[in-house]
């Protein structure tokens, strides 16, 4: 016997705002399988207004409140049965960002929840990363988004630390990080990576899935340091333009894949990682994961 149902995660991130619509597969005798029937992407970048004026802008809320109607009828058209909307760093800090929260629920019916960055860790978490990892191998994982960066050490499979730095790809378009969190962030790493013999880097986010993407590897091979860096040092030779028409990079990803890998190769240095694997997966994903398997509150679609 075959049932398939339908769950959705609405991810509103600092860089962009995403909707993941999943087919739930039950067969009886067999694992569940999570197989993505639709992914939308809207590049509403709500770290640019409140890292710089801790404000979401009139224009970029009307943006959402359209964004949240259409996610709602396409979530209909799916026959999504529930769904969860999370949202993250931006709207986290943003002095409007409750008020926003309320008008989107009054306006569209969608209800959104701000996470802090130890429930997003924990969020993707729950996307099954030990299908991805070698229980004998140490792994520092590294989930990079516009506001935030999580980081979590594994070792044989267990987190044994895990901690979220205000570093993150709009934050550093703008300029933002100061230098001591960046030195917070390199004491952290050493600290709890020093312990183990061999560090391999997990990636996650949009950005290393693009370079992954464009590297033509093998899924389950990793990438080298070697390579992101001349990967790195590549991308500083274009110009943005460039990196649009010559590179065919979308435009709000132009920018911000520099910054991020930054923040991939300052992880694998100061955790003298000589690999990154990139398993592809994030928080929307985790967020369907945590909705069937009850580990979140979900909401029904009216």
């Amino acid at each position: 016997m075959l049932t398939i149902k339908k769950y959705a995660a609405i991810d509103i991130g600092s860089n962009a705002v995403r909707l993941l619509i999943s087919n739930i597969i039950e067969q009886k005798g067999k694992p569940t399988l999570f197989k993505k029937s639709s992914l939308v992407r809207v590049p509403i970048r709500l770290g640019a207004d409140v890292f710089l004026n801790q404000t979401i802008s009139k224009e970029n809320e009307l943006r959402l409140v359209d964004t949240m109607n259409a996610f709602k009828l396409l979530m209909r058209s799916h026959k999504v049965v529930a769904y969860k909307a999370c949202a993250t760093s931006a709207m986290r800090e943003a002095e409007n960002g409750t008020d926003i929260v309320k008008l989107i629920k009054k306006q569209t019916k969608i209800k959104i929840d701000v996470i802090d960055g130890e429930e997003e860790a924990a969020i993707i978490a729950a996307t099954d990363l030990n299908s991805f990892i070698d229980r004998s191998k140490t792994y520092l994982y590294v989930d990079v988004g516009g506001g935030s960066t999580e980081f979590s050490v594994i070792h044989e499979g267990v987190t044994t630390a895990s901690k979220s730095f205000k570093i993150g790809t709009v934050r550093l378009l703008n300029d933002i990080v100061p230098k001591e969190v960046w030195l917070e962030l390199e004491t952290w790493i050493k600290q709890n990576t020093k312990d183990f013999e061999k560090m391999n880097l997990l990636g996650s986010g949009g950005n290393i899935n693009k370079i992954f993407k464009i590297s033509g590897k093998a899924a389950g091979k990793p990438l080298t340091y070697f390579y992101l860096t001349s990967y790195y040092n590549m991308l500083q030779t274009y110009s943005y333009e460039e990196r649009i028409t010559e590179l065919d990079l979308n435009q709000d990803r132009a920018d911000v894949i520099i910054p991020a890998t930054r923040i991939y190769l300052s992880a694998m240095k100061w955790s003298d990682a000589k690999y990154i694997y990139v398993p592809k997966i994030g928080l929307s994903d985790g967020i369907v994961k945590s909705v069937y398997f009850g580990t979140v509150s979900s909401v029904n679609l009216v």
